[in-house]
């Protein structure tokens, strides 16, 4: 029994759809006798999700009528029988069953949007859809069931247009073109058609992207900084067709156009790839900051208009992005361990079943080496703030009352504010947009009719996309600038209905914009998740360049899996929760009930993740605050004891001090494994060294079973009691992994540990850890 239904066989499927909590649910399946919970991680839904459903593989064609049977027995009031009492026990938690069917495969979500693509659309019009096939692992079954899928789409008038079949991930789809009235029958769900067929998993509409937020052109003003020293590019931006000779990118950038896009996007058109880019290079040009000192590899994934191709699926051109950089032969960019992905699918929200972009990420992630930021995905669409009439009452409106209108009206849209496909991802880091710029006091005072939701405050922009991720994992994981988001009135009544007011001058962040009349040295604004995610692809660039002139060829010489995993802990390690937000989250949304503190951190991290980066932490050393890091793999069942020396400067002061552990990890994964997160590692830390150091869990971060669902695990003690503390005090860590599910995995599993240990004020701090590590390393403090 699975939670996702991906390389299971629909033929001998029943659908289980829940009523009330998944647990209860899955503590009475544990009961059924030769009934097997595959993953029970994938179980542990979402709370804010309505309607889950469960997946049970029966091993024939009778069981699965003799199932049905006693459900038919059990809700007529009819007694099912000796040796069925567990049974009784999962029904009761049941709203239906059912034989995997229509419903499924054209899920309510797709449908929707196609009945409204269509509406107004003549029978004989053409529009593209993405089928999903069963998936096979013989090579001759799947090339019968795509013939026969094939076949049925040109009976109706359609023709295929591209096709993808990755067995990594258990991935086969077609990509086709078909007409309005083949649809209709498509969205009324029928048993005949390509609805109906067995070969068949998912019928959906073709993914797009949500056009890129930029506004308020300025000429380019200010420095465009060194050029690029070295050329081997550790970064990759997968994206739109960048604007490669703006004065800002020009000689900063290798394009490699494998899939011939560039001649399809107009020039004045390209303001994603463009965007995306020039944060990457230079940040938010309201900081200035200095560019990298590396060229990046970018290929563009975006064509005309700054959309998706239509003729390819978005799986087989980042598949096919991905393996040309690091293929064993001739490989484009084989020194690339970071990805940028500022995208994802506006028709794919995440509602517990991964997509298949999100577990090719999380495949590549493992095979290669790669640490993917990922955005968030952004939902600008208008909501309304029910407790206020008119915006004139709102922007009257005193903190922190403001904020809490605010998020209690986004507290009623949680479940249609997810995140987009692909940010699920397990192995990647996902990046939600938090509400901070560089906008200059006098261009903030220039926003009229928008009104600032959250200042002074530090929280989630109202249209990032929010958590939580697979298994119910922390997702997003961090938050990166993405402008102090301003909201518009759209209407005004009984309720006031507004909406994000998008990127401006005194509220946005600075980049390279398209070319213009007069020429191409234009900048203008942005936002989102976007990026955000950007700004978190720079940030790690930046960590893999510190490393890289402290340690200089000891540091490179590590393969791309210890460099990646260590870049993602570095890059989460200094995340931590505003605790005015957390406090507001937790006031609006509550429980109320002190003793409900899981749900109420499961609410405030649906938010913020593992909080908001501070990059210059993540980036220098301060003279109160040392941070040590260290790489390896694991083999099965192995663990590692790592010594962190406790400066003994900070013996005896009663001042404030903290401990903060962050291990990564990249984890295999296998759909239609017993669990997808194939390994899973721990952090331990002595209880004992724990309280002589005076230091206790900080109550600002995710609950301990929320921050273990995924691949990346931090923690942060703090304490304000002089800790008793000798020239030798050190705190042991133990990174653990723990048993494997099901099959045993033989490989080593890689990951990169950072921990931190601070007083503020202790100016000795640093020297003294410095001085304890052999051999001595002379890390630039700032």
């Amino acid at each position: 029994m699975r939670a996702d239904p991906s390389s299971l066989a629909p033929e001998r499927l029943l659908v289980f759809e829940v009523r009330g909590a998944v647990a209860n649910f899955a503590n009475a399946i544990r009961r059924v006798p030769g009934l097997e919970l595959i993953d029970e991680e994938e179980l542990e839904a979402d709370e804010k999700d309505k309607s889950p459903e469960a997946y049970l593989l029966v091993p024939d064609v009778t069981a699965l009528r003799n199932i049905l049977s006693l459900w038919t027995r059990w809700i007529s009031g009819q007694a099912i029988g000796e040796g069925f009492a567990p049974w009784r026990d999962v029904f009761a938690t049941l709203r239906d069953i059912r034989v995997w069917g229509p419903a499924d495969r054209v899920q309510e979500g797709d449908r929707e949007i196609l009945v409204h693509e269509i509406e107004f659309m003549g029978d004989d019009e053409i529009l593209p859809i993405e089928v999903e096939l069963v998936f096979r692992s013989s090579e001759d079954m799947a090339a019968s069931n795509e013939q026969a899928v094939v076949n049925e789409i040109r009976a109706v008038g359609g023709t295929l247009v591209s096709q993808c079949r990755i067995p990594g991930i258990a991935y086969h789809a077609l990509l086709a073109n078909l007409p309005v009235a083949a649809l209709r029958g498509i969205t009324e769900r029928s048993v005949g058609g390509l609805s109906g067929m067995d070969p068949v998993m998912h019928i959906r509409p073709q993914s797009i992207i949500a056009p890129v937020q930029v506004d308020d052109a300025t000429r380019l003003q200010g420095g465009q900084g060194p050029l690029p020293s070295a050329d081997q590019p550790i970064l990759a931006l997968l994206d739109g067709v960048p604007v490669s000779q703006h004065p800002l990118l020009r000689d900063r950038m290798n394009v490699d156009d494998q899939f011939d896009l560039e001649s399809a996007a107009v020039v004045a058109e390209r303001a994603h790839g463009t965007a995306m880019a020039s944060l990457i290079v230079h940040g938010d040009r309201n900081t200035n900051e200095p560019p990298l000192a590396r060229r990046i590899h970018c290929i563009p994934l975006l064509g005309a208009a700054d959309q998706f191709p239509n003729d390819r699926l978005i799986v087989d051109l980042v598949y096919q992005a991905v393996v040309s950089m690091r293929r064993n032969d001739d490989p484009t960019a084989p020194s690339v361990v970071i990805v940028n992905l500022s995208l994802g699918n506006l028709r794919k929200p995440f509602h517990g079943r991964l997509s298949p972009w999100a577990r090719l990420l999380d495949r590549l992630a493992h095979q290669y080496g790669i640490l993917f930021c990922v955005s968030a995905g952004n939902h600008p669409s208008p909501f309304e703030i029910s407790s206020v009439s008119t915006m004139a009452a709102y922007e009257a409106t005193d903190q922190p009352d403001r904020a809490r209108h605010t998020l209690s009206a986004l507290s009623r849209l949680i479940t249609s504010r997810r995140l987009l496909s692909p940010s699920e991802t397990v192995n990647g880091i996902t990046v939600g947009s938090a509400n901070i710029d560089a906008v200059s006091a006098a261009d903030r005072r220039s926003a009229r009719g928008r009104v600032d939701p959250y200042h002074p405050m530090i929280i989630t922009n109202p249209s990032s996309g929010l958590g939580p991720g697979f298994a119910n994992g922390v997702k997003p994981d961090i938050l990166m600038p993405g402008s102090r988001e301003h909201l518009m009135m759209v209407a005004s009544g009984t309720a006031l209905a507004v909406r994000p007011s998008g990127p401006a001058r005194p509220h946005g962040l600075k980049v390279a914009a398209p070319p213009r009349e007069g020429g191409s040295n234009w900048e203008h604004y942005t936002s989102g998740t976007s990026a955000a995610a950007a700004l978190a692809s720079r940030t790690a660039h930046r960590i893999h360049d510190a490393l890289e002139i402290t340690y200089g060829q000891d540091f490179l010489s590590l393969p791309h899996h210890q460099r990646a995993a260590l870049l993602k802990a570095l890059l989460v390690h200094t995340a931590s929760w505003p605790e005015d937000s957390a406090e507001l989250i937790k006031s609006v949304l509550g429980p109320a009930d002190p003793r409900q503190f899981v749900r109420q951190k499961d609410n405030i991290r649906r938010f913020l993740g593992y909080g908001v980066v501070s990059p210059e932490d993540a980036i220098y050393c301060a003279s109160d605050r040392a941070t040590f890091w260290a790489v390896g793999t694991l083999a099965q069942e192995t663990r590692r004891s790592i010594a962190v020396p406790l400066p003994a400067c900070m013996s005896g002061q009663s001042l404030p001090h903290s401990i903060t552990a962050t291990l990564a990890w990249f984890t295999p994964v296998h759909p239609g494994r017993q669990s997808y997160r194939s390994v899973k590692l721990s952090l331990l830390a002595g209880s004992d060294e724990i309280d002589e150091f005076r230091v206790q869990p900080s109550k600002t971060q995710p609950d301990l079973n929320q921050a273990s669902k995924g691949t990346v695990f931090s923690r942060r003690w703090v304490g304000d009691k002089a800790p008793a503390l000798t020239e030798d005090s050190e705190i042991e860590l133990i990174i653990q992994r723990e048993p494997d599910r099901g099959s045993k995995i033989d490989e080593q599993v890689p990951f990169g540990m950072a921990v931190s240990v601070a007083m503020p004020g202790v100016v000795e701090v640093y020297n003294q850890a410095r001085a304890r590590i052999a051999p001595p390393i002379a890390i630039p403090v700032r």
